[in-house]
């Protein structure tokens, strides 16, 4: 099953156009030639018979193995604070910039 879809200059300017792409005249032929061509290798790879073949992985199927959740980390919250021009309650005070 073959599809003899045949992409023409007119086809080239309209997908331009589309895109908001600017393609000067002299380019249409040697685009509308490589589009075609990229249809045709798409026929091709329609054509070829892939019953006995292995479908691939796909790694959107694949379930991430997850570290467990747990604090490694000791707790030096005030260490850090302590270098703060200002704090209140564990948090960073900072002038107000909008009023």
């Amino acid at each position: 099953m073959t599809n003899e879809i045949a992409v023409t200059e007119e086809v080239v300017s309209n997908v331009a156009e589309l895109a908001q792409l600017r393609v000067a005249e002299e380019d249409l032929e040697i685009l509308t030639a490589g589009m075609n061509n990229i249809l045709e290798l798409a026929n091709q790879m329609q054509s070829i018979d892939t019953s006995g073949v292995t479908p691939v992985s796909n790694p959107l199927d694949a379930t991430q193995r997850l570290r467990t959740d747990e604090v490694t980390e000791t707790d030096q919250h005030e260490l850090y604070q302590s270098i703060a021009p200002e704090t209140e309650g564990g948090l960073y005070l900072v002038p107000r910039v909008v009023e």
